[in-house]
């Protein structure tokens, strides 16, 4: 069996004929036979594509051959399995959702692993007490991993940061802020919002989590990196960590994302295997009723990963 490998990349770069281009570009991901999702908008592309060796070369060929993107910076993971069912190019106003207006050509000093490293002694604890290590993500990301001393917004979405910043560290603009998330693409808009609030030392990850893992894994970072495709979590350190979340259910630790069985609800939450199986991928007991209930319309007796009793 082939190596698998998930290829993360973005640009921000200004997409003329953004339809034509979105058709041409997914066929061409087809013919390739990639699985993988991809946003283009008129202020550039943000995707992540699976396939072998082959296919990533020739993607990775394919698309440098677009001045616009000749210099885009591409991220590698090795994949034990497909993360992606299909291939989709999907045309967005944003490629990354903020809901506010940033020129990225503002935004922060860039940081190598090395250097954000340097703020960490050998202990992984933080050396400077005037440095702001900022985590740019959402709150079930940060949830189940982070760098140690990290503060974070309390955010349920990338577009609640400006509305976060102005709440809680807009009266600390003399302190180093050093931002991170996963890929950067976020820290791109968040770097320039901060410096237009009058921030004036702002700096973020080169390339963010995943690229500072694969050069420094087991050093300051705790738990593990949610992705978005369906692996939900990946491991970034060599050494398996202990989880820094418990089941919601059992409160077992555990770091498992699931999305709710209940299509109604779809709550994302976090399941051990065990629960996952007594609820059927349930999220709570009300879920599980619609569940059984629907077992019991269509005559079901065994479905998911257990077996369910219908006249229960």
């Amino acid at each position: 069996m082939k190596e698998k490998i998930v290829l993360g990349f973005y640009k921000y770069a200004e997409i003329e004929s953004l339809e034509k281009f979105a058709k041409e570009h997914l066929n061409f991901c087809k013919q390739l036979g990639l699985l993988g999702k991809i946003l283009v908008g008129r202020e550039g592309i943000n995707g992540s594509v699976s396939g072998d060796r082959m296919q990533i070369d020739l993607y990775r060929k394919e698309l440098t051959k677009n001045k616009i993107f000749s210099d885009i910076e591409f991220k590698e993971e090795i994949a034990m399995d497909v993360p992606f069912d299909k291939m989709k190019v999907k045309v967005r106003d944003e490629i990354v959702t903020f809901d506010c207006e940033v020129d990225v050509n503002n935004q922060g000093k860039h940081l190598s692993p090395e250097e954000f490293l340097s703020f960490y002694d050998e202990n992984g604890n933080l050396k400077e007490k005037d440095v702001i290590i900022l985590d740019a993500r959402n709150n079930y990301e940060y949830d189940v991993g982070r760098f140690k001393g990290a503060i974070h917004l309390d955010i349920e979405k990338f577009s609640d940061f400006p509305k976060a910043v102005e709440e809680k560290i807009i009266d600390q603009k003399d302190k180093k802020v050093v931002m991170y998330c996963t890929g950067g693409i976020r820290c791109e808009k968040a770097s320039a919002f901060l410096k237009e609030k009058g921030f004036q030392d702002v700096s973020q990850i080169h390339n963010g989590i995943i690229n500072f893992g694969q050069n420094f894994p087991d050093t300051g970072w705790e738990g593990k990196c949610f992705v978005f495709d369906k692996r939900l979590v990946a491991p970034l350190n060599k050494e398996d960590s202990v989880p820094l979340t418990n089941c919601e259910l059992c409160e077992k630790p555990c770091d498992f994302y699931r999305n709710c069985w209940n299509q109604d609800c779809d709550k994302l939450f976090i399941s051990c295997v065990d629960c996952e199986k007594k609820m059927n991928g349930c999220c709570s007991e009300d879920c599980f009723k619609v569940f059984k209930e629907f077992c019991k319309e269509k005559s079901i007796r065994n479905f998911g990963r257990k077996s369910l009793r219908v006249d229960a």
